[in-house]
């Protein structure tokens, strides 16, 4: 049982691994297919197939597109083995219903991987948001989560939102409650790094003890 319930307006850090610590994107297309999940299955109505709908006339949804969403996502960060999600619901189970059909991606893995079996280890992990400042250096560590302390990603196979941060890159996030507390992009970029060397000398002093 969840220590708290996903409430309308209020923010949460969601994440998972792959079972066993394995990897759950092996290759670009994987990763490119992940990412478009995220956007494809926030809509309040279901939309079936992602494959299915490739070869519909129908364009795919985007993330300016009017459909009802079930989630506004903040920020994001998915790497070979886990990945990071800040998000809020917009509507009742919505975190929920997010989440079961991004898990939906096991289907399309297992099919291409020629494997059964769960991919996820267990429900996904959330974490209730309760102030502005653990919102802040969270988007920092999931905009970082993929990168070195210069902002560098270390492997190709891992895409996070900092693009659409700093360099106003259009994608997945609804960047505004971050963005509209800093001047600039630069600002931003600044703190970032300020507070993911922060916590890379926590991770270290934790280490050494």
């Amino acid at each position: 049982m969840r220590k708290h319930t996903f409430v309308i307006g209020e923010y949460y850090h969601i994440y998972n691994r792959g079972t066993d610590k394995r990897n759950i994107i092996l290759d670009k297309y994987d990763l490119d297919r992940f990412l478009k999940s995220i956007t494809e299955f926030n809509t309040i109505k279901p939309i079936g197939s992602i494959y299915a709908l490739s070869f519909q006339k129908k364009k795919l949804s985007t993330p300016t597109t009017k459909l009802r969403r079930l989630v506004l996502v903040i920020a994001y960060c998915v790497n070979p083995n886990h990945f990071h999600f800040l998000i809020t619901p917009l509507v009742e189970k919505g975190i929920e219903k997010f989440m079961q059909r991004i898990g939906g991606y096991t289907r399309y893995f297992n099919e291409k991987y020629k494997r059964t079996g769960v991919l996820f280890q267990g429900k996904f992990k959330s974490k209730h948001i309760p102030k502005n400042t653990y919102l802040l250096h969270l988007s920092t560590y999931i905009n970082m989560n993929n990168r070195d302390k210069l902002g560098s990603p270390t492997t190709k196979l891992s895409k996070s939102s900092l693009e659409e941060y700093i360099q106003k890159e259009k994608g997945i996030c609804d960047i505004k409650i971050i963005m509209e507390q800093f001047k600039n992009p630069k600002e931003y970029f600044d703190f970032v790094l300020e507070s993911w060397q922060n916590t890379l000398a926590r991770k270290k002093a934790l280490e050494e003890e």
